[in-house]
C-alpha cells in the first residue's frame, strides 16, 4: 500500500543545514472527492531539560487537508481549522471529519484547511508493518521478527525508555501548538483572522489551556496570548475549558494512572524517577500492542471486508492478546474466566472483526465506540460482560447501549451489516432477550469501510500508543500552583465565539450544558463526531461537518 508519494515542499534549511519542514502527499482510497491530504513535519526541538529522546521526537507533525482546487499556501485559505486529538488518539482519527468538512465547504465556494495535530509522543510509533498494506505481513512484522523493507520491529517501549516523557505535560503541549502555528502562519494578524482552534474529547481541555496561555512570559503583551492566535474555538464531544469534569468516562478506570492523592511535586518526582509510569496504559486493549491490533484489523477490513477472517488464529498467543480477546468477546463472566468459547471459535468476516472491536453494540469501552452497523448472518446473544444489558447504566466508561455477541461457535459465517443497511427490508432486526432492539437506522452513522481506512491507511496513527501520563496528571492537578500559573489569560476562554458539537449518546449524554447552546448529533457516540459518513441514514446531512462549515463561513 502506497501511503505517501513524495515531498511537496521543504522550507529553508535551519542553522545545521537540515530541512526545517517537510510536506509529503498522502494517497488515499477515500471516496470523498476533491480533498488533498499531506503529512507535514516541522522541526521544533524540545528543551535540553527533557533529556535524551529519539531524533524523531524533535519534530511536530500534522495531517493537512485542503481543497484540491483551492490555494496551495495555507495563508491564502479562507479558514484553517486546527484540531487537538483526545486521549489515546492520533491525527489519523480526524480523517473522515476533516475530509467531509473540507469537501462540504468547497462545494459552497469556501476553501478551508483542516489540520489534524499529532501529539509529540506519537513520534515513538512504528507504522512500518501497517504501511505494508497486508495483514499477515503486519502480524509477522510486529510479532514474529520478520523484516519489512529492510526494517525490523524494535519492540514496544518500556517505562525505562520513556524518561523524556516525564516532562511532556500540558505546558509543552500548548507550547507545541503555538510553535507550530507561528512556524506555519508567521503573521499573527492572519492567525487571528483565519485560524479556528479546537479539538475532540481531551482536545477541548487542551484548547482551553491554549486559549488562556501566555507564550512570551509577559502578560502585559497580548499578541502572543493563546486567544489571539484564533478567530474562534470548536469543541467535538467536549467543551473548551480548563477542567476535566466534563470528560468523566474518557479516562478508563483500569489504566496505570497514579493515585492523584499525591501532590504535584510528588507526582513529578515519581515520573522523573520512573517509579510512576510515564505512558498511560492498561492490561486490556489500552496499550501499545493492542492499539496496534486495531490498525491490523482495519487492514483486513480494507483488503477483503467480506472474506472470512483468520486474524484471531493468525495472531500469536500471549497474555496480553488473550486477556484482550476475552474481555472483548466474552458473553458473560463464566466465558471470560474459562476462555471458552473464544473469538477464534467463531467464523467472522474481516468486517465483522473490526465491527466487534469498534461498534457501540459490541465494544464495552465508551470512548472507543462508534456506530458502524451490526452483526449479521447468524444467531445473536446478549453480551453481559463486563456489565449486564438493561442495568442502570449511566453515560461513562461503558456507555449505555445494549451489547451483542455472536451465539454460534463453529457455526455460520457472521458478516457485518454496514450503517446504511440497518433497517433495510432484509435486516433481521435483532433484539435483546428482554425484547429491546439492539439498534436502529437512526443510531447508525459511521461507514465501517471508512473507519477501516482511517485506521489502516494514515501515515499518522488513528490511536495513540504512548500517551503522556503527565498530560493527564497535570490536568487532574489543575488547582496546584504549578498548573494554575499556566492560566494567564482566563478571559481567553470566552474571548472568541465557540461552536460546541456533542454526541447525543456520547460522554456528555444526559448532562449536556445548555448554556453552551450546543449542536447535538443524535445517535452519535464519542468517536462518531470524527468518523461519521458524509450522508446519514434517511438522507440526513452529516451534522458535525455541516456545522463546522457554517462556523468557518462566519465573518473573518
Amino acid at each position: 500500500m502506497l501511503l505517501t508519494t513524495g515531498a511537496l515542499t521543504a522550507a529553508a534549511p535551519d542553522a545545521r543545514g537540515e530541512s526545517a519542514r517537510t510536506e509529503t502527499r498522502v494517497a488515499s482510497t477515500s471516496p470523498v472527492a476533491g480533498v488533498t491530504e499531506s503529512v507535514v513535519r516541522v522541526k521544533a526541538p524540545l528543551p535540553v531539560s527533557f533529556g535524551a529522546r529519539p531524533a524523531a521526537c524533535d519534530w511536530l507533525s500534522y495531517l493537512r487537508y485542503r481543497a484540491a482546487d483551492g490555494p496551495e499556501a495555507s495563508a491564502d485559505a479562507d479558514r484553517i481549522l486546527v484540531a487537538q486529538p483526545g486521549i489515546l488518539e492520533g491525527a489519523g482519527a480526524f480523517d473522515s471529519v476533516a475530509r467531509n468538512t473540507v469537501a462540504r465547504a468547497a462545494a459552497q465556494g469556501l476553501h478551508i484547511e483542516f489540520w489534524a495535530l499529532d501529539r509529540r509522543s506519537n513520534c515513538l510509533e512504528d507504522r512500518t508493518g501497517i504501511a505494508s498494506g497486508d495483514q499477515h505481513t503486519a502480524v509477522d512484522y510486529y510479532y514474529r521478527g520478520k523484516q519489512v523493507d529492510g526494517h525490523t520491529f524494535a519492540g514496544y517501549l518500556g517505562n525505562e525508555r520513556l524518561g523524556w516523557m516525564a516532562k511532556l505535560g500540558i505546558e509543552q503541549t500548548v507550547r507545541d501548538q503555538y510553535d507550530l502555528l507561528t512556524a506555519e502562519v508567521p503573521d499573527q494578524g492572519l492567525r487571528k483572522r483565519k485560524v479556528l482552534c479546537g479539538g475532540h474529547s481531551l482536545g477541548g481541555v487542551i484548547t482551553g489551556y491554549f486559549a488562556a496561555a501566555d507564550f512570551d512570559g509577559d502578560r502585559a503583551t497580548t499578541a502572543d496570548a493563546g486567544h489571539r492566535q484564533c478567530a474562534g474555538y470548536f469543541a467535538l464531544d467536549t467543551t473548551v475549558s480548563t477542567s476535566l469534569a466534563d470528560l468523566s468516562g474518557s479516562i478508563p478506570d483500569d489504566t496505570n494512572l497514579p493515585d492523584i492523592g499525591l501532590g504535584y511535586g510528588a507526582v513529578q518526582a515519581g515520573l522523573d524517577s520512573g517509579l510512576l509510569p510515564r505512558s498511560l496504559s492498561a492490561p486490556v486493549l489500552l496499550n501499545p500492542e493492542t492499539m496496534t491490533l486495531l490498525a491490523i484489523a482495519g487492514l483486513g477490513a480494507v483488503q477483503d471486508p467480506g472474506g472470512e477472517a483468520d486474524l484471531p488464529r493468525y495472531l500469536p498467543s500471549n497474555v496480553n492478546i488473550e486477556a484482550t480477546n476475552r474481555f472483548l468477546f466474552s458473553e458473560d463472566t463464566a466465558t471470560f474466566l474459562s476462555g471458552s468459547p473464544a473469538v477464534k471459535d467463531f467464523r467472522l468476516t474481516n468486517a465483522a472483526v473490526l465491527g466487534a472491536l469498534m461498534d457501540d453494540n459490541s465494544v464495552p469501552l465508551a470512548f472507543l465506540q462508534s456506530s458502524v452497523g451490526f452483526f449479521d448472518g447468524g444467531p445473536i446473544a446478549d453480551k453481559n460482560f463486563p456489565v449486564a444489558n438493561g442495568g442502570s447504566q449511566q453515560p461513562g466508561l461503558f456507555g449505555t447501549d445494549y451489547k451483542a455477541i455472536p451465539d454460534r461457535p463453529h457455526g455460520p459465517l457472521y458478516t457485518w451489516r454496514d450503517y446504511d443497511r440497518v433497517g433495510d427490508p432484509d435486516d433481521p432486526g435483532y433484539r435483546s432477550a428482554d425484547g429491546t432492539p439492539f439498534t436502529s437506522a437512526g443510531k447508525e452513522v459511521t461507514d465501517l469501510q471508512e473507519l477501516a481506512r482511517s485506521l489502516a491507511e494514515q501515515p499518522l496513527d488513528f490511536t495513540e500508543q504512548y500517551f503522556p501520563t503527565k498530560l493527564v496528571t497535570d490536568l487532574q492537578l489543575a488547582t496546584s500552583p504549578q498548573v494554575k500559573r499556566l492560566v494567564v489569560h482566563p478571559g481567553g476562554l470566552t474571548a472568541n465565539p465557540t461552536l460546541t458539537v456533542l454526541a447525543g449518546d456520547g460522554l456528555l449524554a444526559g448532562r449536556i450544558p445548555a448554556d453552551l447552546h450546543p449542536v447535538v448529533a443524535d445517535g452519535y457516540q464519542h468517536l462518531d463526531v470524527l468518523t461519521a459518513a458524509p450522508v446519514q441514514n434517511y438522507g440526513r446531512p452529516e451534522p458535525v461537518s455541516t456545522h463546522l462549515t457554517e462556523f468557518a463561513r462566519a465573518p473573518k
